[in-house]
């Protein structure tokens, strides 16, 4: 498989973005369970061929294109203090990813993703955000943790909830995770 973490130029681009398209399209026309790489191929305007030879099977594609959409569309928002950019960080994060959809995209991108690529380019998003949080905060002086703290401390168990304990989550949750990692000392 050719899955790249630089995006491809030319008419490799091209055709992932017509594909990936196409399956967002049909998603929503017939619903995932519909979906099959020969109908995907036919709204692209290619040949199945051509989804086999990038992408291996449906999962592989599916899984692409959920990594795609877990890729975060903006930069985290500056409210001037560490503590409320993290907080506010998580609380965007749990409301993306804990949602039906953000759920079913976590689970298409770890499915189609036997060799561990997609899961870190989605842990990948995340460390991005959070280290664009604390270099904000590196220059306005504040004492800032580690990238990896935050992950361990407030990604982590955030991601775990999503996944396996829903029940009850809730943005009092991820901003006592960044008050608990923050309010001890967060080294």
């Amino acid at each position: 498989m050719s899955r790249q973490m630089v995006r491809p130029g030319g008419r490799s681009a091209r055709v992932q973005a017509s594909v990936h398209t196409a399956v967002r399209e049909l998603e929503a026309e017939v619903g995932r369970d519909a979906l099959t790489v020969p109908l995907v191929a036919q709204r692209a305007g290619v040949t199945p061929s051509t989804i086999y030879r990038r992408w291996g099977d449906l999962t592989e594609l599916l899984s692409d294109v959920a990594v795609e959409r877990l890729r975060p569309d903006t930069a985290p928002k500056d409210h001037g203090a560490l503590a409320s950019d993290l907080a506010a960080w998580a609380e965007q994060f749990l409301d993306e990813m804990g949602s039906p959809a953000g759920r079913a995209y976590i689970r298409d991108a770890l499915l189609g993703d036997p060799d561990g690529t997609n899961a870190g380019q989605c842990s990948a998003y995340a460390a991005d955000q959070v280290d664009l949080i604390l270099a904000r905060a590196t220059e306005r002086g504040d004492d800032t943790p580690e990238v990896e703290t935050v992950i361990d401390r407030v990604v982590a168990p955030l991601m775990y909830r999503i996944l396996f304990r829903p029940a009850g989550l809730d943005a009092a949750y991820a901003r006592g995770l960044v008050a608990g990692l923050l309010g001890q000392g967060g080294r």
